[in-house]
């Protein structure tokens, strides 16, 4: 369906004969009807009936003019979710009373979506097909709550509370209230951006970009994925003008992305609010591949059109390639709904649009009383009329298909995988070749599950090989056999692009593996993810998905041979202040230990693992049995001499830590002191519970007290983390302050090797011991010669500590 020029005198001639259409013609309230648009309403109207989608054009008039009432309801709705107390449904003015004392809210961006989600709910109904949706801008959840509670399309809380007789008093009052529960949690089931009690919310939205890079990586195929965009955040995330890039037909839904083109941030327009802008990003979006068409973002009945435009056309160009007429990439259509911040009440295209619309509050302003009353009256439907409207587009019963809460991303729930049996090893080999050799075999035991693996750069370097040949990365043009068309592994030098691959596969198996320091700045999208799998936890609605790892590999300690850019912690550390049933923070120390944890991180549904793993050969210090017995308690003895009294507590958190501590254990055993060597691979199982839900995630007292007797007062910790945070998280295990010390990451590198990053650190075996001899009240020689005093005490030569 192209788009048609209008001819003026033939819809003249429609509205002359069909008084539908002629009704629908003429809008309703602020909504109104270019030519263009209407004569496009004409042509869908006329291939829904040749698709056997509509019985006549009469009934696609009727539907969209249900649709232009439920908009201008659901605009009504999004301004007094703002500004009121209570909502008049016979649409008399509000009196100051019924305003509240500090109105608040997304009013402008709100506005902007109504048309828009409303226009989505319409296709659905007009099409007997509901499509999944997702919006990245979440701070305008306002439209999406005002036209779910219009609709009835609500999760059972909010159906409690909103769904009923007074229903939209209680969502204005709701709305901003902050009223919290004894628990601390908020009492109104709302928020102020998308969340489990929204109805088909699945991305809260509130770290703008993410959802630009998720939305091509989301639908399998067979679905179909509005996505409303930011065009804020199409200046502020590079990466969401890839798609085309990564869309396949093959194993790919149908993504049907849509800017909501307002011209303005929250003080001051956007680049795309200028013409010269909004030029220069449709040839930008040309020259991505994708295939741009400008709409009317103020006309709901446009969004229809567009959509469905959109949609038929990416078919076509799935069908032309199926048949060897193109290549790919596909031009993904991009919608671009032009419209103003705010459109539909006073003050839209202002900075004000963006919060509060009016120049002052309604309930002791007159003037902006007014204004309120006034806009507000031009956007009412009367009742009689809603209901036809609601009628009208709540036929999901008579077309047999799911409620739009249910939409199919919202009720993610992939087959559990089947898990392979792989054997353990006894040889010095690179812990990443647990993983290389376990998604392997995952991915080929799974077939239904579509596998996506997320990497930065250099999978190889990484020590993935084995994936790398058997999934090969994602490419347009070949240039090796690690490269293919249909490839599985994501790959830009982009970690937000690659992570949220990964996070939008909630259907598949998923890897991430990045170098550590790097991987800091996937903590937003990953911390946006588990804030909203929390969420849903805590409403008894879980989410389904299979869990995965990702994985900070060339770590610190062993990426010494680059700058200091190169050696931070910070990731594990973000993770492990997270909650700890949401994701698990673990430091696998050798082969055998790492591929214990895998299959329990992927059997587990709406959980992430942050893995910190060596990618350099390491010695197998942990049998078969042990590793599993690691990876349930979180935590191993290693080695212990407890033959001459209350030994010396050694606690290594690390795989070169641990190697460390090994060494210092010789020594101590060579003074006939008494030590115990534990090593702790998961330390958030040693934290002090936030809450019932962690609870169930650490360790009982009593295995802590098996692990690490409270009499055992004196304790070296060795940390791969600040030793700050690794005190912070887990003091049960550090102990009394006065009688322990914490060495790790201390903020010092450069250029150097694993042993000069250690000994930077002030981390070596060495130092260990020398900690160790001033809590036991021992000299420092008594574990040390004096060339190694020396060294440690900084007027010595390092190199001492290799021997």
């Amino acid at each position: 369906m192209s788009k048609p020029f209008a001819d003026l005198q033939m819809l003249d001639e429609v509205a002359g004969m069909d008084p539908d259409f002629r009704l629908w013609r003429e809008g309703y309230g602020v909504i109104r009807h270019l030519p263009d648009t209407q004569q496009q309403v004409l042509v869908l109207a006329e291939q829904l009936v040749a698709e056997g989608l509509q019985p006549d054009t009469s009934s696609v008039y009727r539907t969209l003019a249900a649709l232009d009432r439920i908009t201008s309801a659901g605009l009504w709705l999004v301004v007094h979710m703002t500004y009121a107390l209570r909502v008049h449904a016979d649409g008399t003015p509000l009196q100051s009373s019924d305003f509240k004392m500090n109105p608040e809210g997304h009013t402008g961006g709100a506005l902007n979506m109504v048309p828009g989600y409303a226009a989505y709910m319409a296709l659905n109904a007009l099409t007997g097909d509901t499509r999944s949706w997702l919006m990245g801008q979440g701070h305008c959840v306002a439209a999406i709550d005002a036209l779910n509670a219009l609709l009835g399309n609500l999760n059972p809380e909010q159906s409690a509370r909103y769904g009923g007789t007074g229903g939209l008093d209680h969502l204005v009052t709701d709305f901003y209230s902050y009223r919290q529960r004894a628990d601390g949690r908020t009492e109104a089931p709302l928020g102020s951006h998308v969340n489990p009690y929204t109805a088909g919310g699945i991305m809260e939205g509130g770290y703008l970009g993410f959802a630009e890079l998720q939305y091509v990586h989301m639908p399998l195929p067979g679905e179909t994925l509005v996505a409303f965009l930011s065009d804020g955040a199409a200046e502020e995330q590079r990466g969401s003008d890839w798609a085309p890039r990564w869309w396949r037909a093959e194993d790919c839904g149908l993504p049907l992305p849509v800017m909501i083109a307002n011209g303005r941030r929250i003080e001051q327009r956007t680049e795309l609010g200028t013409r010269q802008g909004l030029d220069g990003f449709i040839t930008h979006l040309n020259r991505c591949g994708f295939d741009p068409i400008r709409f009317d973002g103020r006309d709901p009945a446009a969004f229809v059109c567009t959509l469905f435009i959109m949609e038929r056309r990416l078919k076509t160009a799935s069908r032309e390639h199926r048949q060897g007429l193109r290549h790919y990439p596909l031009p993904i259509p991009y919608g671009i709904a032009e419209t103003v911040k705010g459109y539909g009440f006073h003050g839209a295209g202002s900075n004000a649009a963006h919060n509060l619309p009016l120049p002052g509050n309604p309930r002791s302003d007159a003037r902006a009383r007014d204004l309120f009353n006034h806009h507000a009256g031009i956007l009412h439907v009367p009742e009689a009329s809603l209901q036809d409207a609601i009628a009208q587009l709540s036929n999901h019963q008579r077309q047999q298909r799911p409620p739009e809460k249910d939409h199919p991303l919202a009720a993610r729930n992939p087959d559990a995988p089947a898990i392979p049996q792989l054997p353990a090893r006894t040889d010095i080999c690179s812990p990443m070749l647990a993983v290389d050799d376990f998604f392997q075999a995952l991915v080929a035991s799974n077939p239904g599950l579509r596998p996506r693996v997320g990497n930065p750069d250099e999978l190889t370097s990484n020590r993935l090989s084995g994936v790398l040949h058997a999934l090969r990365h994602r490419v347009d043009d070949p240039e090796s056999d690690a490269e293919s068309v249909h490839g599985n592994i994501i790959t830009a030098l982009n970690e937000e692009a690659v992570v949220s691959a990964c996070l939008a596969n909630k259907g598949g198996l998923n890897l991430v593996a990045s170098y550590e320091a790097f991987c800091v700045k996937m903590l937003g999208a990953i911390r946006q993810e588990l804030i909203f799998a929390r969420h849903q936890k805590e409403l008894d609605r879980p989410a389904r998905w299979l869990g995965f790892p990702v994985i900070a590999t060339s770590h610190s300690w062993e990426n010494g041979k680059n700058e200091q850019s190169h050696q931070d912690t910070t990731f594990c550390e973000a993770l492990l202040g997270e909650m700890s049933d949401m994701v698990r923070v673990l430091f696998p120390a050798d082969y055998n230990s790492t591929q214990a944890l895998l299959p329990e991180i992927y059997t587990s549904r709406g959980k992430l693992a942050c893995m910190v793993v060596p990618k350099r050969d390491r010695p197998c210090v942990f049998t078969a049995n042990e590793a599993r017995s690691l990876a349930a308690t979180g935590a191993q003895v290693v080695d212990e001499d407890l033959s001459q009294g209350t030994p010396l507590m050694l606690v290594a958190n690390g795989a070169y830590q641990l190697s460390e501590l090994i060494h210092a254990c010789e020594r101590l055993r060579d003074t006939n002191t008494p030590f115990r060597l534990l090593y702790v691979q998961e330390p958030g199982r040693f934290r002090q519970p936030r809450d019932r839900f962690e609870a169930t995630c650490t360790l009982p007292e009593l295995d802590r007290e098996r692990l690490i007797p409270g009499h055992y007062r004196h304790r070296v910790v060795l940390t791969h983390m600040r030793p700050e945070v690794f005190r912070g998280h887990a003091s049960s295990l550090c102990g009394d302050p006065r009688h322990s010390r914490v060495l790790g990451y201390i903020n010092h590198g450069g250029t150097l090797n694993e042993a000069g990053m250690l000994f930077a650190n002030q981390c070596t075996w060495a130092h260990a011991l020398y900690q160790g001899a001033q809590l036991l009240g021992h000299p420092p020689d008594t574990f040390l010669t004096d060339e190694e005093i020396a060294a440690v005490e900084g007027h010595g030569a390092p190199d001492i500590l290799l021997a």
